[in-house]
């Protein structure tokens, strides 16, 4: 009995150490956009990473992710800060090395909680790589007010 007890503890820790990690790119992520440096915040991604924004369009690969973060930091989005919301993100593991976060939040312009309408539901897929965790995928759903409707149609938007 005390060998499985032993195992099961060192299974969980294993596992708050991993979560650890990827909360910890999660926070490398939030540092980043909240300095306005794109090259940093794309550091997080893969290099073939899919980036889809809270409109549906597709940012394809880490140069990709960083240019386009580079004109909104620089453009609309200068001097925002993102802003975590929901509590702390929930972390699970599909495989050792492999990783999907979910948490709530958005980016807001005056520093403060994300102004209406700029609240998101965020979920990352990280993986693990020779020198440590970063997204492979990541996906920014706008909450909306489902009585308000679904959003109309429109065709698949990619950039680059």
């Amino acid at each position: 009995m005390f060998v499985k007890r032993t195992l099961f503890v060192q299974l969980e820790e294993a596992v708050t150490e991993r979560q650890i990690e990827v909360l910890a790119v999660l926070s490398k992520l939030a540092d980043a956009w909240n300095a306005g440096d794109a090259a940093a915040y794309a550091s997080h991604f893969t290099e073939d990473a899919d980036y889809v924004t809270f409109f549906g369009m597709n940012m394809p690969g880490r140069a990709t992710i960083e240019s386009a973060h580079r004109a909104l930091f620089e453009g609309p989005l200068k001097g925002s800060k993102l802003v975590a919301g929901g509590g702390e993100p929930k972390v699970r593991f599909v495989r050792p090395d492999v990783a999907i976060a979910v948490s709530g939040g958005g980016s807001s312009l005056s520093g403060g909680k994300p102004e209406p309408g700029r609240e998101s539901t965020l979920t990352y897929v990280l993986v693990k790589e020779s020198d440590g965790w970063r997204v492979a995928s990541f996906q920014n759903t706008r909450v909306s007010d489902p009585a308000a409707g679904a959003p109309s149609g429109g065709e698949r938007r990619t950039l680059g």
